[in-house]
């Protein structure tokens, strides 16, 4: 019985402190990309109706996370605007408050994804994490999908 006490407890705390994918965003990202995922013109790229692009296509998810794990930084081109920016690296961030935002952005706003969508999961970022990337590493992987080089 002390065992199943503890195991529910740890539980109960573990679950306390990742926070929802919709806090995580409104205390990390709301700033740059705004509560409606449409960012700032000239500053800060829009969310809403992109991300569902890219996590579609062939090596999308990995990105995302290392995007939000890594941060990037410079230029890049969305339906036609271009941002010459940086974004930080949220590394500081737990795998599954990680994977809570990327969910939670992913389902809000305008985005459409496939009827099969897999959620991202804590393990999938794990996974990412090890892979200690800098702001040019992401760049090129978001650049390897969006132009094909």
């Amino acid at each position: 019985m002390r065992y199943l006490i503890s195991i529910l407890v740890l539980t109960f705390l573990a679950v306390g402190f990742a926070q929802d994918g919709e806090a995580v965003y409104s205390t990390n990202c709301v700033a740059c990309h705004q509560a409606t995922g449409d960012g700032l013109p000239g500053a800060f790229p829009n969310l809403n109706g992109n991300v569902s692009k890219i996590v579609v296509v062939e090596g999308g998810r990995d990105y995302l996370i290392k995007a939000v794990l890594f941060g990037m930084m410079g230029e890049i081109t969305i339906a036609e605007n271009t941002f010459n920016g940086a974004m930080p690296a949220w590394g500081s961030l737990s795998d599954e408050d990680i994977a809570g935002v990327l969910n939670y952005i992913v389902s809000s706003w305008e985005q459409e994804l496939p009827e099969d969508f897999a959620e991202f999961t804590a393990e999938e970022v794990a996974t990412a994490r090890a892979e200690e990337l800098n702001f040019d590493d992401v760049l090129a992987l978001r650049n390897a999908l969006v132009f094909g080089e």
